[in-house]
């Protein structure tokens, strides 16, 4: 049964009272007692929210996973949250407790191990170090791109279909575009590739407040969207590693969105200045997630979501985190980066970069933004997480002093790429692919071109020639988010056994000998042969500051079968399945069950069984206030209780909707069948 939490007004308990509940406790057992303290925590913290803002009615559930401060419990309101706490308890706790226990599961946690004079010192021991030959496991990926991609899936479709995602110049930015184009020293191309959605963002679902939503820039909204995403495609509860020594390694670039800190519009001060940094891209993810591993941001320019896997592979193998968010970003808050181009006569006039092609004249500039969940090999295996992918090796460097600032060094790329071989253990004739930096231009593409035959180019068999492309000519050049958009590439491509064209590059580029080397372009899609080994690709990332950066990816050993891949058995045609969705508001519990819908209803989806998708919704998403469940025997069912979920209708026997609050209770009326509302009356 659910127990009612504490009523408390007034001040603290007395001496009496505090023995009462020090005996109470030691008769409980280890889950009761945190019931008994998280009662009293969010008792004593509804009495304070009521005595600070009167308003607040008295029944006002207190959540036990959220911030004080997103409940409405300020500075003033928690130093009397710690004065009644102290007169409750009889512990001397320092005033600042529950700003190092900023919600009140964590905070209880904190009081119960003080009572019992337990440790309280972190959720988890440190990791062992592991070799540094153990490859790193990709679990998860989330994504958006121009061109309406919103998923690794759709990505290979637009890479498959030899798409390009090339469009008008948004007009919802405040852009001046009269201004832009047609003179002298503005943008030479009125063509982009540009997120619809990067004005969008669910603030409330992160508890942050609108004034401070719209003083965030696009970039940091983006990475926490798709950090929770990421993490629900690995099969892991967002929610579930709160407290975990989980990092987060993310790069970024200039950001230009809104004002500067000292012009803050009002409503917005006190909110740039973390609304802008680019170090709270990494650092508001681990905050709104609760993670306690490191948390980085990196700007590399171009090469940054390379470099940010590369240092988070560092990080895992160190033993400094257990799993990793690992990703790039870039949303363009002005056009400044085509008119600076455009200066430099390097934009391509039709918006699309023609990478490694005689065409080639000049770059494209794009957004998006990329995540992975990473973890050690043996870690994935023992948590029992599909691998979708393996980082075999990685290297870092920088070009030092080359011809000018912003040109690359083709000396430092063949290092770079004989540092990441040697760092997995492999030869040039061990890989098959190279994804490229390719960016379209007339210097820079010849010279990685040259570094590539000069390393995987040479001691191949003339019958496995090293495949090279660039997924840029699909989506353009996403900057801060190409290298990720490069794995993505590959690791569906790896899955699908097929390497994808490379888009307008009929004829390789004329400043490079291709017959000094084994490297072939791939002018048309290619089947990835079978050599008798995993696949591997390399893949590349160059910043214009100079630094370079080069992983290794390999396709995994043992391949699970793909979902709906299994036959429905005789047992899961016969048993009623019950299918959670859950959601932060009503309207968001119909919208994901339209959602879902829609995923069935796809043309390309093969529909899994009602057991494995009842069970991946049971246990590999969070578990949100508002919830919906669908009592489903078959296929039939599942849809038309979506469809009753989705348009909100009532509540059927078959399809049941609320909102949960309090905590969970198991009730057996054992007559129930005979003593008709029997339930009823012991639930009352």
């Amino acid at each position: 049964m659910r127990e009612s939490e504490n009523s408390v007004s007034g001040g603290g308990r007395s001496q009496d009272e505090r023995e009462q509940l020090m005996r109470r406790l030691g008769e409980l057992p280890g889950r009761q007692r945190r019931h008994i303290i998280l009662d009293l925590v969010c008792g004593h913290a509804r009495a304070v929210l009521c005595q600070a803002r009167p308003e607040t009615p008295p029944d006002t559930a207190v959540e036990a996973e959220r911030p004080f401060r997103e409940q409405g419990l300020d500075s003033l309101a928690l130093v009397a949250l710690h004065g009644r706490l102290v007169a409750a308890t009889g512990l001397s706790l320092p005033v600042t407790v529950a700003f190092e226990h900023p919600a009140p599961a964590p905070l209880a946690d904190h009081l119960l191990a003080e009572l019992l004079g337990t440790t309280d010192d972190g959720p988890e021991p440190p990791p062992a170090v592991i070799a540094g030959d153990e490859p790193l496991a990709v679990v998860g990926i989330a994504c958006r791109f121009p061109g309406g991609v919103t998923s690794a899936d759709e990505l290979w479709s637009l890479v498959a279909d030899g798409r390009t995602v090339a469009g008008d110049f948004p007009r919802d930015r405040g852009w001046d575009l009269d201004a832009l184009f047609g003179r002298a020293g503005r943008s030479s191309c009125d063509q982009g590739g540009f997120l619809e959605d990067a004005a969008d963002f669910d603030a409330d679902f992160f508890g942050i407040s609108p004034r401070e939503a719209l003083a965030m820039e696009p970039q940091q909204r983006l990475v926490l969207e798709t950090a929770w995403e990421a993490l629900e495609h690995a099969g892991i509860d967002p929610l579930s590693v709160r407290g975990s020594r989980t990092g987060v390694f993310v790069g970024t670039g200039a950001n230009e969105y809104g004002a500067r800190i000292m012009e803050a519009p009002p409503g917005t001060e006190g909110y740039v200045m973390t609304g802008s940094a680019p170090s709270v891209v990494s650092g508001r993810t681990a905050y709104a997630l609760g993670l306690r591993g490191p948390a980085i941001t990196v700007d590399t320019a171009c090469s940054g979501s390379l470099v940010a896997l590369h240092l988070a592979g560092q990080s895992l193998r160190r033993g400094e985190c257990s799993l990793a968010l690992v990703g790039g970003v870039t949303v363009m808050g002005s056009p400044g980066t085509f008119v600076e181009f455009s200066r430099q006569h390097a934009l391509a006039p039709d918006g699309r970069a023609k990478a490694f092609a005689a065409e080639a004249d000049g770059t494209a500039f794009s957004e998006g933004v990329a995540l992975l969940v990473v973890e050690r090999l043996s870690d994935a295996q023992r948590n029992g997480h599909e691998v979708l992918a393996l980082v075999r090796g990685s290297s870092v460097n920088q070009d030092g002093a080359s011809n000018g600032l912003t040109a690359p060094s083709g000396s430092a790329q063949r290092q770079l790429i004989r540092d990441a071989l040697t760092d997995a253990g492999l030869t040039a004739a061990d890989v098959d692919a190279v994804e490229g930096h390719g960016t379209g231009t007339t210097l820079g593409d010849p010279i990685e071109a040259r570094a590539i035959i000069a390393t995987y180019g040479q001691g191949r068999p003339m019958a496995r020639p090293l495949w090279l492309g660039s997924v840029k000519s699909n989506l353009g050049h996403t900057q801060a988010a190409g290298g990720l958009a490069s794995i993505i590439k590959m690791i569906m491509a790896m899955r699908h056994g097929v390497l994808p064209r490379t888009l307008h590059a009929d004829e390789p580029t004329p400043h490079v000998d291709w017959s000094t080397g084994n490297v072939r372009l791939l002018t048309e899609a290619l089947t990835w042969p079978d050599h008798g080994r995993p696949r591997r690709a390399g893949v590349s990332s160059f910043g214009i500051s100079g630094t370079n950066a080069h992983v290794i990816l390999e396709e995994p050993s043992l391949r699970e079968p793909e979902p709906g891949g299994k036959p429905e058995s005789a047992t899961d045609r016969a048993c009623a399945v019950p299918l959670v969705v859950s959601a932060r508001s009503s309207s968001a519990l119909r919208a994901q069950a339209e959602r879902l819908l829609s995923l069935l209803d796809g043309p390309d989806t093969a529909v899994p069984s009602l057991n494995d998708l009842g069970h991946s919704l049971g246990t590999t998403r969070a578990a949100l206030e508002h919830r919906g469940v669908v009592v489903a025997g078959d296929e039939a069912e599942l849809r038309r209780g979506l469809r009753d979920l989705a348009q909100g209708r009532g509540t059927t026997p078959d399809v049941l909707r609320g909102q949960a609050s309090g905590r969970l209770a198991f009730l057996f009326p054992g007559q129930g069948g005979r003593l008709l509302g029997a339930g009823r009356e012991l639930h009352a």
